[in-house]
This record gives C-alpha cells, sequence and structure tokens, in this order.
C-alpha cells in the first residue's frame, strides 16, 4: 500500500457527466476521505469533446506520487489520453490507462484506491468491472 492514494481521471465527451460519475464513485466509495478524484470532461469553453488540456491539469491534481488511473468514456478520449501518455511530458509519471466500463469502472477504482490500493489493483479492481453481470 502507498502513503498517498492513487488519483484517479474520469475523462468523459460531457463535464456533467464526468463530474455526476465522480460523485457517484466517491459516494459508494463509504464515508470519510476518499482517494481523490478529477473529472476532466468535455472541452475548455464548455462545449462536448475531450480536452488534452482538461486531461492534464485533472491529472496534475490528483497526483501524489502512487500513480494516476485515467478511465474514459468513449473512443475519442481514448485517443486523447493514449496521445498524452505518448507524449511522454503531459501526465503525470505513473499514469495509466485503465481499459474499463466507465461507471463500474470509476466506482470500482475510486473504493479500491480509498481503501490503500496500489496502482495495479485499482487497474485490476477496475477492468473487473467488465465482469459484472446485471441478470
Amino acid at each position: 500500500m502507498s502513503a498517498a492514494p492513487v488519483g484517479i481521471v474520469l475523462v468523459s465527451h460531457s463535464a456533467a457527466v464526468a463530474a455526476s460519475v465522480a460523485e457517484l464513485a466517491q459516494g459508494l466509495a463509504g464515508g470519510g476521505a476518499t482517494a481523490p478524484v478529477a473529472p476532466a470532461g468535455g472541452t475548455p469553453d464548455g462545449g462536448l469533446g475531450t480536452s488534452a488540456e482538461l486531461i492534464a491539469e485533472a491529472a496534475a491534481s490528483v497526483d501524489g506520487g502512487a500513480g494516476v488511473a485515467v478511465l474514459v468514456d468513449l473512443g475519442s478520449a481514448v485517443l486523447t489520453v493514449k496521445a498524452l501518455l505518448a507524449e511522454g511530458d503531459e501526465l503525470p509519471d505513473g499514469t495509466r490507462l485503465v481499459d474499463a466500463p466507465f461507471v463500474e469502472g470509476a466506482v470500482a477504482a475510486v473504493v479500491t484506491a480509498s481503501a490503500g490500493g496500489d496502482l495495479d489493483a485499482v487497474v485490476s479492481a477496475a477492468s473487473e468491472a467488465y465482469d459484472y453481470r446485471k441478470e
């Protein structure tokens, strides 16, 4: 377990969706302090889309040195995060793009990070959310 919790960034094409999923995940993580979570939704002018600038700012805001898990909603958000990771200097060291369903993965990531899980545990928990059955 890390001294500082893993940070979580939630990237959506909509600022409202990113903020709402962040609120939901933090609420479901239980009472008390949770791991740092930052929404990065929409464009700087409030429109729909993704913004490398907003994503980089969100990642910097949650980085405590234990790594940052980035979850995304749709295809172009994936491309934006991959481009930032490829540049190598826009995101904090230890930032990872997580292949997980957006809502369920965000909840699993925040719960695991809040419980003190390291970056590998957070990524694993979020990814395992693909297996949640709803029937």
